[in-house]
């Protein structure tokens, strides 16, 4: 058996579209998760025009995620954290403000669309910051970094639930270390930004965390924890992040990358990260809000 999302932005959802896609495929009775917002239905198999309606509804801007009704609801949540539980790329933000922004810019974007290799760009981009006082992290921290919306909610109501999350990110420390305790992840694994008398010295220490180590901070956290691949969802965006996604039981995509949609089993494009929420089969009266307002 397998159960078939919608998921769109609050109010964007139409009731009849979702009642024509369960009448065409013959699904059981349809269970809104929210009203206008998400609904599911499940069905004996995947029909041969999934691919079709999933870009059909695209265009309406409708995601639709197919998975096996059974064990959708993880034990373990592991994020990216660059374009994924933040809204930036922290590297990127950095050479703004070292007046190389363009430059490192147009590196990132090709390499998280797998167009480079991770490390070779990483290191060619912390290279551009060589000389930056290390206080600029605390600033760029302040006034450039915004959570990603949803995130608040998500962490909130998977750990209400027993949840474990992990933040694992090609991205620093420095940042990985303010947003999950923001957030409230149990963990964070990402690359050390070196320093020398108070400025950045243009290198990162090794090994780098890259694809392959993401992959290994998801094996390595679930035998730690006595789970499996099965029981973690996973969400990134870039091309780094396929190895965890394709190896989780529920790999996501969110907002990622052509060459990333392409490799990526489960897809959003349109709903915020309280997606992965209803692709779990919570419903919104589910949803747990933190504790106070959740910022970096």
């Amino acid at each position: 058996m397998f159960t078939a999302t919608l998921i769109a932005r609050p109010g964007a959802l139409d009731p009849a579209l979702a009642e024509a896609l369960r009448n065409a495929w013959g699904g059981a009775d349809l269970l809104w998760l929210s009203p206008d917002e998400a609904a599911e239905f499940d069905i004996p198999t995947v029909p041969d025009t999934a691919g079709a309606s999933w870009t059909a509804l695209q265009d309406q801007g409708v995601d639709l995620v197919i998975q096996p009704a059974e064990g959708r609801r993880k034990a373990m949540l592991l994020a990216d954290m660059d374009s994924t539980m933040i809204q930036q790329e922290c590297i990127d933000e950095l050479a703004e403000v070292a007046g190389v922004g363009a430059q490192v810019k147009d590196i990132t974007a090709r390499a998280m669309n797998g167009e480079l290799d991770f490390e070779g760009a990483l290191i060619a981009r912390v290279a551009l910051l060589r000389d930056l006082p290390d206080t600029v992290i605390q600033d760029v921290l302040k006034s450039r970094i915004t959570l990603m919306p949803g995130g608040p909610v998500l962490l909130a109501t998977m750990k209400a639930r027993g949840a474990y999350a992990a933040l694992v990110s090609g991205g620093f420390t420095a940042f990985t270390a303010r947003v999950a305790a923001a957030l409230g992840f149990d963990e964070n694994r990402a690359n050390t930004l070196l320093v020398d008398g108070g400025r950045l010295t243009g290198d990162v220490s090794r090994p780098i965390l890259g694809r392959d180590a993401k992959v290994a901070a998801l094996d390595d956290i679930t035998a730690r924890l006595g789970l499996s691949a099965a029981d973690v969802l996973a969400v990134g965006d870039g091309a780094n992040d396929l190895g965890m996604l394709q190896r989780a039981g529920s790999g996501v995509a969110l907002h990622a990358k052509p060459s990333v949609q392409d490799e990526a089993r489960l897809r959003i494009n349109h709903g915020d990260l309280t997606a992965l929420l209803f692709l779990q089969g919570y419903s919104r009266s589910e949803f747990v809000m933190p504790e106070g307002p959740a910022q970096v």
